[in-house]
């Protein structure tokens, strides 16, 4: 598929333009998702957003998915490296929904809990809520988002080859990647996203511009 390399800087600000551009008319609060694997990076474009966004005046909010992970005794119920649990099981989408999502929907409260469980200590991280204005920005970085039914008004997908995700994936974590590649064939995550970005190596990325699906 036609891909455009780009600056990290670059990259940052033309999603920032586009995110800024999606329509606010009924106050409603924008959520954005930015969807890969950690050898992708995408806690780190989602904090790059952050400073171009409010330049152009839209309040920000970081949330990641590590933080709403399942208690340990769900998302580990069948061993610590089992790749269908960490596909399935791992992301706690209900608490990500009543939480963060769904208080941000046309006419909700905006009110968002940013962190809701320590993945190390698996223990609430008892934060306090935030309360986001209309027409504010929440940015969410995690792996194995899309296909899940979650709200989203932009979804961005940071795609690796199965080579280039394998060589810059932790060897510890190495038993994560039948998950990826499972997220490949059955989700199809560039063929959902909004916004592709090919991030073999997240220094040199390039912006996918032919069709996804």
């Amino acid at each position: 598929m036609p891909v455009q390399p780009i600056s990290p800087e670059r990259l940052a600000e033309l999603l920032a333009d586009r995110i800024a551009a999606l329509p606010v008319d009924d106050g409603r609060r924008i959520r954005v998702a930015l969807d890969g694997a950690d050898a992708a990076r995408p806690g780190e474009l989602a904090d790059a957003l952050v400073e171009p966004l409010r330049l152009r005046g839209r309040p920000v909010q970081r949330v990641s998915a590590v933080d709403f992970l399942q208690a340990a005794s769900i998302r580990l119920e069948y061993g610590h490296q089992d790749a269908d649990a960490f596909h399935d099981l791992w992301l706690d989408e209900r608490t990500l929904l009543r939480e963060v999502l769904d208080p941000l929907e046309p006419g909700g409260s905006g009110r968002v809990l940013p962190t809701f469980r320590d993945p190390a200590t698996d223990r609430s991280t008892r934060a306090a809520y935030v309360t986001l204005p209309p027409d504010a920005v929440l940015l969410l970085d995690g792996p194995l988002l899309l296909g899940r039914w979650l709200p989203f008004d932009l979804t961005v997908h940071l795609a690796l080859t199965p080579a280039a995700l394998a060589r810059r994936t932790a060897p510890g974590q190495h038993w994560t990647l039948p998950a990826f590649a499972r997220y490949a064939e059955e989700t199809d995550p560039a063929g959902l996203a909004d916004l592709t970005v090919r991030c073999d190596d997240p220094r040199h990325p390039a912006l996918v511009t032919g069709p996804q699906g």
